[in-house]
């Protein structure tokens, strides 16, 4: 599941409930969060953390970027390692959610990327908005080194 910051924020939040108010929850199912942050901003404010239904959380910081670019952090091969393993460790969530800013791009690259690695047909990705290609490419290179 691909979502901008807003859309995950919701998503995860359909999660909670009051303390002794358990039965009031929206959503039961389980999900494991990869949190993209771009750098100039410092992250977005929102931090997620596991909990009963949150299995995992990896956030990174790279921008949306497909070369070096002075003053910002191109997505890299230990990224990609990070993210492969994250994907293994986390199969039995119900969900993975893939976020960041807006889902148009990073986000969509690793979504079609582990879309793909469970063995689906990320097409549908490539339909929907631009995934960054450099991420997406790195992705794939690192994987079929592994």
């Amino acid at each position: 599941m691909v979502k901008s910051v807003h859309d995950a924020f919701e998503y995860v939040m359909g999660h909670y409930y009051p303390f002794g108010l358990e039965d009031n929850v929206e959503k039961r199912d389980t999900y494991a969060v990869i949190s993209i942050q771009d750098s100039h901003l410092g992250g977005f404010g929102i931090e997620f953390k596991e909990n009963q239904f949150c299995t995992g959380v990896l956030t990174l910081e790279f921008d949306d970027i497909e070369r070096p670019v002075k003053g910002a952090i191109l997505f890299t091969q230990a990224d990609a390692r990070q993210i492969i393993e994250f994907i293994k460790n986390n199969r039995k969530a119900d969900t993975l959610l893939v976020h960041d800013y807006a889902a148009q791009s990073r986000s969509l690259a690793v979504g079609a990327f582990a879309f793909a690695m469970l063995g689906g047909n990320n097409a549908k990705f490539f339909r929907r908005g631009s995934p960054n290609m450099w991420v997406y490419d790195t992705l794939m290179s690192v994987y079929d080194e592994m």
